[in-house]
């Protein structure tokens, strides 16, 4: 990646960070923290890495990306409107009634969408079928699967892991936004999970660490990744919650907290929006 390509995807999170704190500030309601958390994220895959057409969304062959954290979905709709799945002025009817956009993504209402996710654990197992169907249809496609931190102390995320390495899914690369914070606290204060990188080897995956607000480093490892053959990968991206506004930084009461006037004014601030 060329340093003008990093600064010019790292000036498009600058972006959606305002954009995000914008949206949810005028619509008070809304999960900021995961979703300034994953960010780089969703920008390297969608404007980097995956083969996807926002004019035919439903592509044979495309990539597949899974936003199992569904609660992140307002970041996740501000990267599918930006690169053309819907128009961007749909972003201001978001969790209204009817809208296209529900608090937590819909596979039935919002163009782009892959699986209908909110209740957590549920993105991985879904994941593996979407990527065991495609080898079978002979595609050479990769499924992406963006989980939490406290999700992964569901019990079905453990069994997806173990039926994915059983069957050798290769071209299933699961991403752990792990910012180290859940709804109710630390991870280590509500669950600890231990040496996560043990885990996932123990169950038969590679794993590989990268910073998960380096988009060039995102895409490093997800190129790692792809060259890994007859296991599947999880990239452990170490994020933030609430990255980029000091006062949400690690903060579990932001995770999805309404930003009052102040509050916005200050993250505006921050971010370069001047709203002080």
């Amino acid at each position: 990646m060329t340093n003008e390509r990093k600064e010019e995807l790292q000036r498009q999170c600058l972006e959606f960070r305002n954009e995000l704190i914008d949206l949810l500030h005028s619509i008070q309601t809304g999960h900021p923290g995961g979703s300034l958390s994953c960010t780089e994220i969703l920008t390297a895959l969608y404007f980097e890495i995956m083969n996807v057409d926002p004019a035919n969304p439903c592509m044979e062959g495309r990539d597949h990306l899974i936003l199992s954290k569904g609660h992140a979905a307002p970041m996740l709709y501000l990267a599918l409107a930006k690169k053309g799945y819907f128009p961007e002025e749909e972003l201001k009817n978001l969790r209204q009634i009817d809208s296209m956009l529900q608090g937590h993504p819909c596979v039935h209402k919002t163009p782009g969408v892959e699986l209908s996710t909110g209740p957590l654990g549920l993105g991985l197992s879904a994941g593996l079928g979407m990527a065991l169907a495609d080898r079978i249809k002979g595609y050479d496609a990769y499924t992406y699967v963006i989980m939490g931190d406290g999700e992964i102390q569901e019990g079905c995320i453990w069994e997806a892991a173990m039926s994915a390495s059983k069957f050798q899914a290769d071209h299933l690369i699961g991403i752990l936004d792990n910012n180290g914070v859940q709804l109710d606290g630390t991870n280590e204060e509500i669950m600890p999970m231990g040496d996560i990188r043990a885990k996932w080897e123990s169950f038969g995956w590679d794993v590989i660490t990268c910073d998960g607000h380096d988009v060039e480093d995102i895409c490093n490892a997800v190129a790692e990744a792809k060259k890994i053959k007859g296991k599947p990968v999880l990239i452990q991206a170490r994020t933030v919650k609430g990255k980029g506004v000091s006062f949400m930084e690690g903060k579990n009461t932001w995770h999805g907290k309404a930003i009052s006037d102040e509050d916005y004014g200050k993250a505006k601030a921050e971010l370069g929006g001047v709203k002080e």
